[in-house]
């Protein structure tokens, strides 16, 4: 009699991340430097579903800070500095990566990144006393995450070109001013169809506006 094979129950925290790299330095001057990339693997049989959280979400943008990892594959996580003022330099920050299977919410496992800022790359940090590192370890440890801000994509509504009114009006006035202008005597067309040339102008002047509308849509 075979045995049905079940996965074991996760227990809620107890899952392994792996996250490269474990470390990420920002340089002032360095432009090139304001843009790093998370590497998150997942080497399981399942899918799973990751979150990224911050200690400073303000000074950070992170490219899809929500999504899936396909089993036995990896995912890029984009996050770029924004704050690269002088005050920030050597202020410590933290990122949370948290895993879930795809159909729970409870987080399975999480792995934290320390972030910072230096002014260069040429310049090597001094070196921090015992207590400054007690005391920057303690603060990591006790501080808050919070969401990062969903990034879209900025997009511009689809141009549905001119509306069925500005077409309309458009025909009216090219048509009043193919009507014969008032005072014509050889003309097949009714009397009251002549236009008058203050008439015509102002079906010009309109039909003028339209079609700026019209190229602009």
């Amino acid at each position: 009699m075979q045995q049905q094979h079940r996965q074991p129950e996760l227990v809620e925290g107890s899952l392994p991340v792996f996250v490269f790299p474990t470390e990420l330095i920002f340089y002032a001057d360095d432009q090139t430097s304001h843009k790093q990339v998370l590497t998150l693997y997942n080497p399981y049989e399942f899918a799973l579903k990751f979150k990224v959280l911050c200690t400073a979400p303000n000074k950070y943008t992170v490219v899809d800070s929500t999504g899936a990892v396909r089993p036995q594959c990896c995912v890029d996580i984009v996050i770029r500095h924004r704050d690269v003022r002088p005050c920030q330099y050597g202020v410590y920050d933290k990122f949370r990566l948290q895993v879930s299977e795809q159909s729970q919410r409870k987080a399975l496992g999480r792995k934290e990144v320390t972030a910072t800022l230096r002014a260069s790359a040429s310049q090597e940090p001094p070196s921090p006393r015992p207590q400054d590192d007690e005391r920057r370890i303690k603060e990591l440890a006790d501080s808050e995450f919070f969401e990062q801000t969903v990034l879209h994509t900025e997009s511009r509504p689809a141009a549905g070109g001119p509306s069925l009114l500005t077409v309309l009006l458009g025909l009216v006035c090219m048509v009043a001013l193919m009507l014969p202008t008032l005072g014509e005597q050889e003309s097949t067309v009714p009397l009251y169809l002549h236009l008058s040339v203050n008439k015509k102008l102002v079906a010009a002047y309109v039909l003028g506006l339209l079609t700026m509308v019209i190229l602009r849509t």
